[in-house]
């Protein structure tokens, strides 16, 4: 006897289970299964059941359980992966989010925004509110590199709040990977900036 081909729902639930719990994902993380009207229908069940959660128009969430806290908020990083996946495009974070993804604030901030080369747009999820922002090839061109990340958190903080703490801070966190990336991509930062990487690089140089 043949074993029964699982449905749909059970495919596209299967798939959902092997990203893990905290998984962002569209529509269109299953449009190689079926035409759109059919996975729009079995992600309406699946919500409906409890199993999935939906987060804004287009977007959803296998969301992730604490034992203690109940059910968790999706990360920043989730959300904006499954809105990069879904329209093709790139993101850069900038800001705040930037600066605390690197250690240089403690500010966790409820508006994020990334620069993108798709067109801009907001998106709000719970208290968060994510914007994309189109922005110049030039901003992009180091999107998804440590380089990036390090360009954009100095702007946001400005040269006159750059001081010995912030070359300290990022001293520990960029290592000679890092550094040669900034180093290959200094062209596309600020002269003031590119002078705090030189900086840098020295310092990691002569091991001070």
């Amino acid at each position: 006897m043949s074993e029964r081909t699982p449905s749909l729902r059970e495919q596209m639930l299967s798939r959902i289970q092997s990203h893990g719990r905290g998984w962002v994902f569209t529509p269109s993380s299953f449009e190689d299964m079926c035409r759109r009207s059919a996975i729009s229908t079995n992600l309406q069940r699946l919500r409906e059941a409890g199993i999935i959660r939906q987060l804004a128009r287009g977007l959803y969430d296998y969301p992730e359980i604490h034992e203690k806290l109940g059910v968790l908020a999706p990360s920043v990083d989730a959300i904006a992966e499954a809105l990069a996946g879904r329209e093709g495009i790139r993101l850069q974070p900038t800001g705040a989010y930037a600066a605390n993804m690197l250690g240089l604030s403690t500010q966790v901030p409820t508006k994020v925004m990334f620069l993108t080369d798709g067109p801009s747009r907001r998106v709000k999820v719970g208290n968060q509110e994510i914007t994309l922002k189109q922005t110049s090839p030039k901003n992009m061109a180091t999107a998804g590199r440590i380089s990036g990340l390090v360009i954009q958190a100095l702007r946001y903080l400005g040269r006159q709040q750059v001081d010995e703490r912030t070359l300290n801070t990022l001293a520990d966190r960029l290592d000679g990977e890092a550094l040669n990336q900034l180093k290959s991509d200094i062209r596309y930062a600020p002269g003031w900036i590119a002078d705090l990487i030189r900086t840098l690089q020295n310092r990691a140089e002569s091991g001070s």
